[in-house]
């Protein structure tokens, strides 16, 4: 119902187009979610999350953002994702390693053109490469332990914009 696709994927996002006006439609999000979920509506932004006793490292939460561009019509924008704190700080990781990699490179490209021993740099961006992939491990690793959880906020989602779209559309 709502084009999402079945394999969960890294940050799945998906739209839905209804013929509904852009007011009203913020307004539907102002309920109050049953259980394990949370709803916070903030302007066009409506967050869907599992309360704080449900949750764990890798939880993940849905962010929908309503838009209008015409009278009558409006669209929702969904995206799955982790929790933005831990999404930032994975990212912040990743480019972290990523530049001392470069520094690493252009210091050992440096000392190998002047003819000075580069070995120990080498390992340096050896060592680098092997925390990156064990970034990536990680986060596999939690994108398994979350997935239950996606499927969850999948299923109560979709439950929200059936009940929504047989609203507007009767």
């Amino acid at each position: 119902m709502s084009e999402l696709v079945y394999e969960i994927i890294l940050r799945p996002r998906f739209e839905i187009k209804l013929f509904a006006d852009f007011e009203l439609l913020k307004k539907e999000f102002d309920i109050t979610a049953k259980n394990p979920f949370l709803i916070k509506r903030v302007d066009e932004h409506v967050y869907i999350r599992f309360q704080k006793g449900q949750t764990n490292f890798w939880s993940p939460q849905l962010h929908l953002e309503i838009s209008s561009f015409s009278e009558g019509k409006s669209s929702i924008h969904g995206v799955f994702g982790p929790n933005p704190t831990l999404w930032t700080f994975f990212m912040f990781l990743h480019f972290g390693v990523a530049t001392l990699f470069l520094i690493l490179g252009v210091f050992a490209y440096s000392k190998y053109t002047l003819g000075h021993n580069v070995n120990l740099l080498i390992i340096g961006m050896l060592l680098l490469v092997f925390l990156w992939l064990c970034f990536y491990a990680f986060g596999r690793l939690g994108k398994a332990k979350g997935k239950s959880q996606m499927e969850a906020l999948r299923q109560y989602a979709d439950e929200l914009f059936i009940a929504i779209q047989k609203k507007y559309t009767d």
